[in-house]
């Protein structure tokens, strides 16, 4: 039996050696769920669920297991970190073994390096399981490769959604690095920022550089645009792209983004003729 608990009522108290695991679920496919994290799954006695991770997953958790839903999506009002945390340590100093599953991996965009120094220093046994990030699968799924000896010597993956507060990204700066250096840039929780981050990256980067983006990558509700940057902001409105979405920008993503306007020439002579 699933049972699931009300994270406001909960204090830090116990004494017991537990351990915290943090898993990556992967972008949402469940069969891309590696075997460790299954493993881990299904040892646990209370799992911390992020809100992108697929239900699905949650089957390989032991019956008597607590699941415990602390919803987190960039750009969305969510569970406080501080939160997550103190709950991590409470369950663990109680004796449990906890999973803490994020979407995607916990390291790529995932609070997952503040988490493992937050336990550290409250002296509780940490340890991390990769999961497949939502920028390869997003890319895998359109057959591009984020390198490619003739078209990109790197990728970087950067997010489009900073800390409230925080300093926001030199997207011309990034652009220019990429332009010069033939780096694929894969770009996180950026539609809702599409228009500034269009602006800059056309400051360091040709308007006809293809650009690809993904929503809900991997998963059977998939949609996905292809485009040039210069069209960026224009192809996210009129193929109606939300969040949770992935922008792929450079060379790599020319087969995606001429398909795309080659059917939009297609619809707009068809148009003609019928006109």
């Amino acid at each position: 039996m699933i049972h699931t608990v009300n994270v406001s009522t909960l204090g830090i108290a116990g004494n017991r050696s537990g351990s915290v695991t943090l898993v990556g679920a992967g972008p949402g496919d469940p069969e891309l769920l590696t075997l460790k994290a299954v493993n881990a799954i299904g040892r646990a006695t209370v799992l911390l669920v992020d809100d992108l991770v697929n239900d699905a997953i949650l089957a390989h958790a032991d019956v008597q297991a607590r699941i415990i839903h602390v919803g987190k999506r960039g750009g969305c009002q969510s569970t406080p970190q501080s939160l997550i945390e103190k709950l991590m340590i409470h369950e663990a100093v109680n004796g449990e073994t906890v999973v803490r599953l994020k979407g995607g991996d916990p390291f790529i965009f995932g609070r997952g390096g503040e988490e493992v120094l937050h336990l550290r220093k409250a002296g509780i046994k940490v340890d991390v399981i990769n999961g497949i990030t939502s920028g390869l699968a997003a890319a895998t799924s359109l057959d591009i490769p984020l390198t490619h000896r003739d078209q990109a010597h790197g990728v970087v993956f950067i997010t489009g959604h900073n800390k409230p507060g925080g300093q926001g990204n030199d997207w011309a700066a990034l652009a220019a690095c990429a332009h010069q250096a033939s780096l694929t840039m894969v770009i996180y929780m950026g539609v809702t920022s599409a228009d500034s981050i269009m602006e800059g990256l056309l400051k360091g980067l040709p308007g006809d550089t293809p650009v690809a983006i993904v929503q809900n990558a991997s998963l059977s509700s998939q949609r996905h645009a292809g485009c040039v940057l210069r069209e960026l902001v224009n192809t996210i409105k009129e193929q109606k792209l939300a969040s949770p979405s992935v922008m792929i920008v450079g060379k790599v993503a020319s087969g995606v983004a001429s398909i795309s306007q080659l059917n939009l020439i297609g619809l707009t002579h068809a148009h003609a003729i019928a006109a």
